[in-house]
């Protein structure tokens, strides 16, 4: 699979048509013999465009998505979940698959004005959809999300929620509300989801997270008050965990996971881990 050392997400490259191509049909990716970056001419044999977006720059070589209107099944040729292929990229791919697939749905959802329901176009000189009839834009929207882990000396608080596969714990994550700051909302998430109450909230970092649109911001909070409660049809279970006997955790590259990793480095007296991109 190809390496690349930088990505910078560009609507600027549109007018080249040389670089790399990543192709999309639905929700999945394209790999072709191991590759989810193909050159423009190879990219033609993997399906009819349905329309392309400009991603940005790949080492200042540009790169944009195309998306095919079939699936196409060539030898060859495979098709992936972005879900899938969570720990099985490196996190600057991971991170460029990220953005085409935040992209695409936006583009995939904005085809019609949503004030008076006329078709929509991309406009050149933004990142920006445009009604052709009233001139209303509407630009690719991100949700702020809370992602929590709590602690209590050596002892780290993990939750699942249904939809986990078995055995596997995170951290504690929600939307922030209209009208919350970031700490009221993890106050409120933590109460709602585990019934305890938290003090001594500590950003750590930020990641982008593209399912579909979220942006996770990271905090450490310390625990204060409160029997566990899991919140019904939310949480499944909930429990305190030693940090030397920790459940399966979110994999490296999540922020879930830095969270905890930072934690362990910080009761190890060692520097903390740089966030994942």
């Amino acid at each position: 699979m190809q390496k690349f050392a930088r990505f910078t997400a560009s609507f600027s490259a549109e007018s080249r048509t040389d670089g790399w191509v990543l192709i999309r049909h639905e929700q999945s990716f394209a790999m072709y013999q191991g590759n989810l970056l193909h050159d423009p001419d190879m990219a033609r044999y993997l399906g009819d465009a349905e329309y392309q977006l400009t991603l940005g720059l790949l080492d200042d070589q540009p790169c944009r998505l195309v998306r095919v209107k079939e699936q196409l099944d060539v030898p060859g040729l495979s098709w992936h979940d972005l879900r899938a292929l969570l720990g099985q990229v490196d996190d600057s791919t991971f991170r460029l698959l990220g953005v085409a697939q935040q992209l695409d749905i936006w583009h995939d959802t904005h085809r019609f004005c949503g004030h008076c329901g006329q078709p929509t176009h991309i406009r050149p000189d933004e990142r920006a959809m445009e009604c052709s009839s009233c001139g209303n834009r509407q630009y690719p929207k991100l949700a702020p999300c809370i992602i929590v882990l709590i602690t209590r000396g050596e002892e780290v608080l993990l939750a699942r929620s249904a939809n986990f596969r078995s055995g596997f714990f995170s951290t504690l994550a929600g939307f922030i509300e209209p009208g919350e700051s970031a700490e009221e909302a993890l106050r409120r998430e933590v109460m709602e989801e585990v019934g305890v109450t938290v003090d001594h909230i500590e950003y750590l970092g930020s990641q982008n997270w593209p399912f579909p649109n979220s942006l996770m911001l990271g905090f450490h909070a310390s625990y204060v008050d409160g029997d566990i409660v899991p919140q019904p049809g939310e949480i499944e279970e909930a429990h305190w965990w030693h940090v030397n006997q920790l459940p399966p955790i979110p994999p490296q590259g999540t922020i879930s996971r830095w969270l905890i990793d930072c934690y362990l480095a910080r009761l190890a007296g060692q520097p903390q881990p740089p966030v994942p991109a």
